[in-house]
């Protein structure tokens, strides 16, 4: 049995924004556009985190020290998602209710959280975090998952998804949702689906849900969201997940090249390794050429070039629009080499529209494929390490899917 796993970024849309539930402004979004360049996403972050004139005192400081921590979250997502966002993870939990059944937030913070949202009838807390996140905020996961487990009316599920990472986001969703979907089944009540800042990850899984499986068209749920919480899920990423469902998920050879020889290095961000990456490229002497061959799958790309360390478009090759700001990436689409076949235009139809519509039984044959692509997890939680150990292989088993 296969399951999903990791593309780069979309285009930025309008937002709106609101109060967080319960507390004054804790999460913020407005547009930005196309980056310029981008940080290496949580490294060093601990010297960014201290540097300027800051006193001794103030910086021994744990509030301090959190305050700083979530300024240089927000500033690394901003440059990476092309959005304004900013979370303040001091201030503690925060979360919108997108529908009766269905919340999204930030992560869990301690034990008492687990609490707060039995309080509120949350009966799956749906963790899309990896470890690294966690750890940068000092979350405990242990001890949350373990203070779960006294509850007989409350599951705690993992199901990882690379934060700022367009592509691994995509090639995961498939996955992530038909665990979601069954969680949903079996445990009924209301769910909450959280990454770390709620602002990501968490509602693009949620609208995938509302997309796939609730019967909302795309720009239907992503206006219901926007109107609850102010989010920025990557609608490229969801639609090319949806076209992964339903059509062969293809791999074709693409090669970038940059035209200068008196380089000393060239290297490229975005594409399919996401923004907190680069890869290099090799001198062909033959052509004179700097080169990058890479199979990607269908879809479109963004990627900008690091030419001796400076962060530069090909102007050889296609251009985003300018935004507001000035800023361009350059971009590539890979598509089937034969336009014309079945599997091309249901492609093409599902990630070139700005609203693609499902027909019944294309919903149905996501459906289905939900149900069955991953083993059921039902006995997940009762088994103390046992379920740990489950969910460490099912994260093992999330991978390049199609359907049957």
């Amino acid at each position: 049995m296969n399951c999903l796993r990791n593309l780069p970024r979309s285009s930025a849309l309008p937002l709106q924004s609101l109060n967080c539930h319960g507390r004054k402004a804790i999460c913020s979004v407005r547009t930005l556009g196309a980056m310029k360049k981008t940080s290496d996403l949580h490294r060093g972050i601990a010297v960014k985190a201290i540097s300027g004139s800051t006193s001794d005192t103030k910086m021994s400081d744990p509030e301090f020290k959190e305050e700083k921590k979530s300024e240089v979250y927000s500033q690394n997502m901003t440059e990476a998602m092309g959005a304004v966002l900013t979370y303040r993870h001091e201030l503690g939990m925060n979360y919108n209710f997108i529908l009766p059944d269905l919340i999204v937030g930030s992560c869990l913070q301690s034990p008492e959280d687990v609490d707060k949202l039995r309080s509120i009838g949350v009966k799956t807390i749906f963790c899309l975090q990896q470890d690294s996140d966690l750890e940068y905020f000092g979350v405990d996961i242990s001890a949350i998952r373990e203070y779960a487990k006294k509850y007989d009316d409350i599951q705690h599920l993992r199901a990882e998804i690379r934060d700022f990472d367009a592509f691994d986001l995509r090639l995961r969703l498939p996955a992530v949702v038909s665990k979601l979907v069954k969680a949903i089944n079996r445990n009924g009540g209301v769910t909450y689906i959280h990454c770390t800042a709620g602002l990501g990850r968490a509602p693009a899984t949620a609208l995938a849900y509302m997309f796939w499986v609730q019967g909302y068209t795309l720009n239907e749920g992503l206006e219901l969201l926007l109107d609850k919480r102010p989010c920025f899920p990557k609608l490229d990423a969801i639609k090319s997940a949806t076209a992964d469902i339903l059509t062969e998920l293809k791999k074709l050879p693409v090669t970038l090249t940059w035209k200068n020889n008196s380089c000393m290095t060239v290297e490229i961000s975005g594409l399919d390794i996401g923004w907190s990456q680069r890869m290099p490229l090799r001198f062909d002497k033959e052509q004179d050429l700097w080169i990058l061959e890479r199979e990607l799958p269908e879809g479109r790309y963004e990627y900008k070039y690091i030419v001796n360390g400076e962060w530069i478009c090909n102007e050889d090759e296609l251009v985003t629009t300018c935004n507001k700001d000035g800023f361009v990436n350059n971009y590539v689409e890979v598509f089937d080499t034969e336009p014309d076949s079945i599997s091309a235009v249901l492609r093409k139809r599902l990630t070139g529209d700005d609203d693609p519509i499902l027909t019944t039984d294309e919903r149905l044959k996501i459906i289905q494929f939900l149900e069955a692509s991953c083993p059921d997890d039902d006995e997940e939680e009762e088994g103390g390490e046992e379920e740990e150990e489950e969910e460490e292989e099912e994260e093992e088993e999330i991978q390049q899917t199609k359907p049957a």
